[in-house]
């Protein structure tokens, strides 16, 4: 657990939100989102994980009536340490759902009727944390050093750990999603999200060392919004709708005032303190976790299938992934091209 709020770390999070009986619900049902008494489309969007900044642009363009300007009445739907994300997806449960891209993939091997639409975490929030002064400012200084990695971890991007800076598996030690030992043991990295282990960190009295795999080249998408290929097909406009939005939302949040939202993040999550809303958004802001010199130009959310591509690529290579999978069937690019708004 967190010792700082008392949840799971955001790795934890995510792959909790990503896998488990999934095989089972391979199915889409067959209806479509329909519109209300007020001639609005009534949509859910599913989340990993309990409300937090890291929603913040769904949350944004839901309090300040982004969604209704765009058509859509939208619900949007916590989650939680017992909420399996790609299960209720698969069953028809949901409209839409956030997941994290490196599992995407997984819904292409398994043939779960999915597709990325957009991606508003250009960065993988995905953090090493050292104690400083103790000479690991760099990653390829944490070489046959402790680290602290959960299971879920030791299966994704520690793969990719080891092949580019030679890690070896002799360096690990269990993380049980607990910074108290990291804490004591000044020699030992612990993982983490940019986002919340930094803070809680710093709330113990320790100015950590933030080592973020993605400026390091794991260049994962995050925040991946997924639809059924149906809706897709039949509903271009609501889904084009929901990307829009949505990607104002997160505009509004990051760069606006963030009040209305962050009163309903914290009515959904009534544990989660302001000054943990406040260290999440500036986290993503300074660390560009959702804005870049690319979605600058191309509007937050973009994609690209040369990225898609590159990352599939890299982690076959470390076998953290299968070879041979169709990525076309995966994602589209149609939404993130005709966008009307940042």
């Amino acid at each position: 657990m967190n010792t700082a709020s008392g949840k799971p770390s955001l790795t934890r999070r995510k792959v909790i939100a990503a896998f488990g009986g999934v095989a089972a619900a391979s199915h889409m049902p067959a209806f479509l989102p329909r519109a209300t008494a007020q001639g609005l489309t009534r949509v859910s969007v599913q989340s990993g994980w309990l409300a937090q900044a890291e929603h913040g642009g769904f949350y944004h363009a839901q309090a300040t009536g982004i969604y209704r300007e765009h058509g859509l009445d939208v619900e949007i739907r916590p989650g939680g340490p017992q909420v399996n994300v790609v299960q209720l997806f698969a069953a028809g449960t949901c409209d839409f759902a956030d997941v994290d891209g490196f599992r995407a993939f997984g819904f292409a091997q398994d043939k779960i009727p999915a597709v990325a639409v957009a991606a508003f975490f250009q960065k993988d929030p995905r953090v090493l944390m050292s104690h400083p002064g103790m000479g690991n400012d760099t990653l390829a200084a944490l070489k046959g050093k402790p680290l602290m990695v959960a299971t879920t971890g030791r299966q994704t991007y520690w793969l990719w750990l080891k092949a580019k800076f030679g890690m070896t598996d002799d360096q690990l030690r269990p993380y049980a999603f607990s910074l108290a030992p990291w804490l004591v043991d000044k020699q030992t990295t612990v993982q983490g999200y940019v986002t919340s282990e930094p803070f809680a960190a710093r709330k113990a009295g320790v100015e950590p060392v933030v080592h973020l795999l993605a400026d390091q080249g794991f260049d994962n998408y995050v925040g991946v919004t997924i639809a059924p290929p149906r809706t897709i097909k039949e509903r271009p406009e609501l889904v084009q709708a929901f990307v829009d939005a949505t990607a104002k939302g997160w505009a509004g949040y990051l760069n606006g005032d963030p009040s209305a939202a962050n009163a309903m993040i914290q009515k959904h999550n009534p544990q989660m303190g302001s000054d943990t809303i406040a260290y999440g958004i500036a986290a993503m802001k300074k660390y560009g976790i959702v804005e870049t010199p690319e979605t600058k130009a191309k509007g937050i959310g973009t994609m690209s299938e040369e990225r898609w591509k590159s990352f599939y690529d890299a982690m076959v290579a470390v076998g953290a992934q299968k070879p041979g999978l169709d990525l076309r069937q995966l994602y589209t690019m149609q939404f993130v091209a005709n966008r009307r708004t940042p």
